[in-house]
């Protein structure tokens, strides 16, 4: 099956068409309307010139009242349940729901996604095909390093997060003062926001744990491995997440993974992670104590996690959207 890319750099690849550059989110809510413009006017036109039956969207964008069959994906519904005053909210609450309705098909990476697809905006199951996303085993994986005193975070500070009960639950851990826990730290990769990130810092300082907190912005990939590699565990408490992919990330190193038992996370770590209600304090201290006492666990992480992640397959999911898209064609 051949599978025209819409390419911004310019369609120099085989089977590509060339589209603007200036379309992707680095552009900010310009960006955005560009794309959205575009989309509405342009799309439909370059589809119908290269005799193109099909829209394959990795985002809940298409065409709307145009003669276009498109089949979307939607990576979760936080919009709906976790709502934020952002210019993007119309966008999600208006333009979102009727892209959904008017595909063939929806995607969803996850079960906790596809429930909500269908009980929160009324998309019928029939139309929801669930393809889970993949890992790298080849840029994932174990590296045999020993685990240091520092539990990580990979990801953005947004309320939904959960990050203010983490940095207590982790308070205190520390505040007992266990052996265990004498140099421990608490890494925090993920952007600077500025509507979210300097309140947490304070929050940490009035919790007296400023110094055992590292804020890092960015790491490249090597650093990204060495730090699943090393880290105690990682730490995902989110009140909801469409997937969770830190969690499977960290799996597929071998580490010890603390994770929220509400949305996907329960999926995608199965019983290869200790789970936790993300609203309880003591149970999130709870776990952060037993991976830091108990080196079984982690014997536990290194032999079940890299094999659960094994389980989300890149080939598997492109087998996937492969075969629908030829029933669909």
């Amino acid at each position: 099956m051949v599978v025209p890319l819409l390419d911004p750099h310019g369609g120099d690849r085989p089977n590509s068409l060339p589209i603007p550059n200036d379309l992707s989110p680095e552009y900010g809510s310009r960006g955005h309307l560009r794309r959205l413009l575009w989309t509405q006017s342009e799309l439909p036109r370059l589809l119908k010139a290269s005799a193109t039956p099909l829209l394959l969207s990795p985002l809940p964008e298409a065409p709307l009242l145009r003669d276009v069959r498109s089949v979307v994906m939607v990576h979760d519904l936080l919009h709906l349940r976790h709502p934020q005053p952002t210019m993007l909210l119309p966008y999600q609450l208006a333009y979102v729901p009727l892209v959904l309705h008017q595909a063939v098909r929806v995607l969803c990476n996850s079960e906790a996604t596809a429930r909500d697809v269908h009980q929160l905006l009324r998309v019928p199951l029939r139309l929801l095909e669930v393809i889970p996303p993949g890992v790298n085993p080849r840029a994932l994986r174990p590296l045999g390093l020993p685990r240091e005193p520092f539990l990580l975070v990979l990801g953005r500070h947004n309320p939904h997060k959960n990050l203010a009960r983490v940095l207590k639950a982790f308070a205190m851990v520390c505040a007992a003062k266990p052996a265990s826990a004498s140099d421990l730290e608490l890494r925090l990769v993920g952007p600077h926001d500025p509507r979210y990130t300097p309140s947490l810092q304070a929050l940490a300082g009035e919790l007296g744990i400023r110094e055992r907190c590292r804020w890092i912005p960015w790491v490249s990939d090597e650093e990204r491995l060495l730090l699943l590699n090393s880290c105690q565990a990682l730490i995902i408490a989110s009140l909801w997440e469409g997937f969770g992919l830190p969690a499977l990330e960290a799996m597929a190193c071998g580490a010890p993974v603390i994770a929220s038992n509400t949305g996907a996370l329960p999926e995608v770590v199965g019983d290869a992670g200790l789970m936790v209600d993300p609203l309880n304090l003591e149970a999130m201290a709870g776990a952060i104590r037993e991976v830091i006492r108990d080196h079984r666990i982690q014997a536990e992480a290194a032999r079940l996690g890299p094999a659960r992640a094994a389980s989300f397959s890149w080939e598997c999911s492109a087998r996937q959207v492969e075969s629908l898209l030829a029933e669909l064609v």
